[in-house]
C-alpha cells in the first residue's frame, strides 16, 4: 500500500477490484517476480469473464521464483523444507540442496520422455522428496498431479487415466499414526486397472524394499547418476503447472488447471500479501499434496524465502497436542488449522496444548470449515493466548486458495473473516445475481475474473461453465452460503448446496450445528435437509455424542428441543442417528453431501477423498431416532 499510494485496506480492495490493469502488474511487479519473456498484456477477455487470458506473451517457470532466483542470495544456504516424520525423525533441505535435488530428477524425468504439457502424478506423503519431485515436474514443464496420500486404488486410477498421465512419483510405505501403509501396493493395482500405457512409476524406497514390476525407476539410483541438472524449461506463463482433482459436493471428481503465472501471482497475493508471510518465517499449516493447501504452503513459502515444516501424519498422534510440539520444536511463527481438528481437541484437557512454549507464533491460518463460536474462543484463548490473531482463510481448489481472508489491518470477531482478497471482485448476490445489503445472507460470487481461477475443467469445458458460470450468467458462483456483518466483515455459511430451506428460511448447516456444539451432548455434527413432500425439506443430524452423557434417545430429544429453542420450533430434526465418526477428507472437512446420500440411501459418487469411507455404511445402518416433537 506504500508502495502504490494506497491509504487503507478497504482502498486497496476498492481499486484493485475495479482497476485490474493497475493491480495485477503492481502486485507482479512488487514482489519482482522473474519472467525471462516479460509480458505484454497482463489481462485479455476477449473470449468473456469465464476464458480470460493472463500475462499475455510472458514465458517464465514457477521454479525461477521459488528456488532458482534465491540461488544468487544468503538465502540459498537457509533450510527451505524441513521434514518431522510419524516417528519424530527430522531432516532438512536447504534451498540451494533442494533445487539440486529437484534439478536431479527432472533430468531423470526428461531421459524418460517427460516434457512440456505431460501429466506426471505425485502420490506421496509429507517428506523432503515430495518438494523435490514438484518441483522437478515443475522444473520440466511438464503438469504436477498431486494426489491425496490416503486415495484407494480406484480413486488414483480414476484421476491418472482422467488426467492421462505418463508417470508417477510414489514412496514404497508411508506412516499414518504409527502404522505402515504400502503406498506402493495401492499404486500397483491402480496402474494395473488403467493397462495401456504402462506408467513410469519412479519410487522413494527404503533398501529392503524390492521394485515390483520391470518398468519401475529406483529415485536414488537413477538420481546418483546424473551428472548434468538442467535449468528449468522456459514455458508460457499460462502453461499448465498443476492439475488438481476435487470432487467438492458433486459425484464426478473435477480437474481443476492452475497455470505458472496463476500460481506464482496468486499464492504471492493470498499468502505473502494478505496473510503477510515474509522471508524470516517458518510455516506449518498440516496438509497432503493431494489438497490445494499442500501445494500452497510449500509454493507460498519458497517464494517469500520463508522455511516450510513439512509434517508427516496427523496433527494428534502420538499425542493430542502433536501440533503444539512442532511448534515448540521448530519456532513456528505461522500456524494453519483446521476448525474440526480444534472441535477434536477441545474433548481433552486445555493442558495438551498449554505446556508447550508457543511464544514464536505471530499468526495462525484457519481454513477448510466454518468455525463455531465455542471453539474459535477455545483457539484464541489456549493456543493464541489472546495476543496473536486467527486469521480466518476460505476459498476453494477451483479458486486456486482464499476468495475471503484476515489480515493484520482488519478487525477481528469470531468466526469472521476481514473480507475479500483485493482483486477477486467478490460479493454476496440472490439468486439474480442482485448484491444482498448486510445481515442477509445469500450466495457468493465473483463478478470479475482472478489470476487464481481454474482455467477450464480438464478435457470438460462444458462442464465448467455449467459448474460455476451459468448459474447466475456473468457471475463465478462458488457455492458458498456467505453474509456481511454491519462492521463490513464477512462469515461463511457452509456450501450452498448444503442450505437448508426451512418455513421459507434459507439455513447453512453450520449455524445449527453450532448450536449443538454449544450443547455439549456430541462431539460434532453434520445437519442435512432430506426432502419432503409438505415442507420441502426436514432436517437430519448425524452426530457423534460425547460419551459421558449415556441414552442416545434422551440426547436427541434434548437437541431437538435445543434447536426449537434457539433456531425455532420449524428447525427440530425430524430423524437423528447417532455413530462413531462422520466422512471426512483428509483435511478434516465434513462431506454432508455424502452424509445426506447415506441418509436416503442413493448413490455416493466419488468418495476417493474420505479417509474413513466405512462411516457412510454405520450412517445408513444406524438406528434412526424421531424425537417426540411439542407443538409451538
Amino acid at each position: 500500500m506504500r508502495a502504490e499510494g494506497v491509504p487503507d485496506i478497504g482502498a486497496l480492495r476498492a481499486r484493485a477490484d475495479s482497476e485490474p490493469d493497475w493491480y495485477w502488474p503492481a502486485l507482479l511487479r512488487y514482489f519482482a517476480f522473474p519472467f525471462p519473456v516479460p509480458y505484454r498484456e497482463v489481462l485479455r477477455t476477449d473470449r468473456g469473464p469465464e476464458w480470460p487470458a493472463w500475462c499475455v506473451g510472458g514465458r517464465t517457470n514457477l521454479s525461477l521464483a521459488c528456488l532458482e532466483r534465491h540461488l544468487s542470495t544468503p538465502t540459498a544456504d537457509k533450510p527451505a523444507v524441513i521434514s518431522v516424520a510419524d516417528d519424530g525423525d527430522v531432516r532438512q533441505w536447504t534451498y540451494a540442496e533442494l533445487n539440486e535435488h529437484a534439478a536431479r530428477l527432472a533430468a531423470v524425468l526428461q531421459a524418460k520422455g517427460i516434457g512440456p504439457g505431460d501429466v506426471v502424478g505425485l502420490y506421496m506423503p509429507m517428506i523432503l522428496e515430495t518438494a523435490a519431485a514438484f518441483f522437478a515436474i515443475i522444473k520440466t514443464g511438464a503438469i504436477v498431479l498431486p494426489l491425496f496420500s490416503g486415495y484407494g486404488p480406484a480413486a488414483v486410477a480414476e484421476r491418472l487415466r482422467n488426467a492421462g498421465a505418463k508417470a508417477v512419483i510414489s514412496v514404497d510405505i508411508a506412516m499414518r499414526r504409527g502404522n505402515a501403509i504400502s503406498m506402493k501396493r495401492t499404486l500397483d493395482e491402480a496402474t494395473a486397472a488403467i493397462g495401456a500405457p504402462i506408467f513410469q512409476v519412479i519410487l522413494v524406497r527404503r533398501p529392503q524394499s524390492p521394485l515390483t514390476r520391470p518398468s519401475d525407476v529406483d529415485w536414488l539410483r537413477e538420481v546418483d547418476a546424473v551428472r548434468t541438472a538442467p535449468r528449468s524449461e522456459i514455458v508460457d506463463a499460462e502453461a499448465p503447472a498443476m492439475l488438481v482433482y476435487t470432487s467438492g459436493t458433486t459425484g464426478a471428481p473435477k480437474g481443476t488447471i492452475h497455470t505458472h503465472c496463476g500460481m506464482l501471482a496468486k499464492n504471492a497475493l493470498d499468502v505473502l500479501l494478505c496473510l503477510d508471510l515474509s522471508a524470516s518465517d517458518r510455516l506449518l499449516w498440516m496438509s497432503d499434496m493431494g489438497w490445494v493447501i499442500g501445494p500452497k504452503s510449500l509454493v507460498s513459502s519458497l517464494l517469500a524465502g520463508a522455511t516450510l515444516i513439512m509434517a508427516e501424519g496427523s496433527p494428534d498422534w502420538p499425542i493430542p497436542g502433536r501440533f503444539a510440539q512442532l511448534i515448540e520444536q521448530h519456532r513456528v511463527t505461522f500456524f494453519g488449522i483446521v476448525p474440526t481438528v480444534v472441535r477434536q481437541l477441545m474433548r481433552t484437557a486445555p493442558d495438551a496444548i498449554t505446556r508447550f512454549d508457543l511464544s514464536s507464533l505471530r499468526a495462525t491460518v484457519s481454513s477448510g470449515e466454518p468455525w463455531n463460536e465455542d471453539s474459535w474462543l477455545w483457539f484464541f484463548e489456549h493456543v493464541c493466548r489472546r495476543q496473536i490473531p486467527i486469521l480466518n482463510y476460505a476459498g476453494g481448489t477451483e479458486i486456486g486458495g482464499a476468495i475471503l481472508c484476515g489480515t493484520f489491518h482488519d478487525p477481528l470477531k469470531p468466526c469472521a473473516f476481514g473480507g475479500p482478497v483485493p482483486g477477486i471482485a467478490a460479493d454476496i448476490v440472490d439468486t439474480d445475481g442482485n448484491p444482498l445489503p448486510p445481515g442477509v445472507p445469500g450466495e457468493l460470487v465473483l463478478r470479475k475474473p482472478s489470476i487464481g481461477l481454474t482455467r477450464g475443467l480438464w478435457n470438460e469445458p462444458e462442464r465448467y461453465i455449467e459448474s460455476y458460470w451459468k448459474r447466475i450468467p456473468g457471475l463465478w458462483v462458488q457455492g458458498d452460503y456467505a453474509r456481511r456483518d454491519a462492521d463490513g466483515l464477512w462469515y461463511l455459511l457452509g456450501r450452498s448446496d448444503d442450505t437448508i430451506k426451512i418455513a421459507g428460511k434459507r439455513t447453512g448447516p453450520a449455524e445449527l450445528e453450532s448450536i449443538l456444539a454449544e450443547s455439549g451432548l456430541v462431539t460434532e455434527s453434520a445437519i442435512v435437509g432430506l426432502p419432503d413432500a409438505v415442507t420441502g425439506s426436514a432436517l437430519a443430524c448425524a452426530a457423534v455424542p460425547a460419551t459421558e452423557h449415556g441414552d442416545e434417545d434422551q440426547i436427541a430429544a434434548r437437541l431437538s428441543e435445543l434447536l426449537a429453542q434457539r433456531a425455532g420450533p420449524p428447525f427440530r430434526p425430524r430423524v437423528f442417528v447417532f455413530v462413531d465418526a462422520l466422512p471426512k477428507t483428509r483435511n478434516q472437512k465434513i462431506m454432508r453431501r455424502l452424509v445426506r446420500a447415506a441418509l436416503t440411501d442413493s448413490e455416493f459418487g466419488d468418495t476417493g477423498s474420505l479417509i474413513n469411507p466405512e462411516s457412510l455404511d454405520s450412517i445408513r445402518s444406524a438406528r434412526r431416532i424421531s424425537p417426540a416433537r411439542s407443538q409451538p
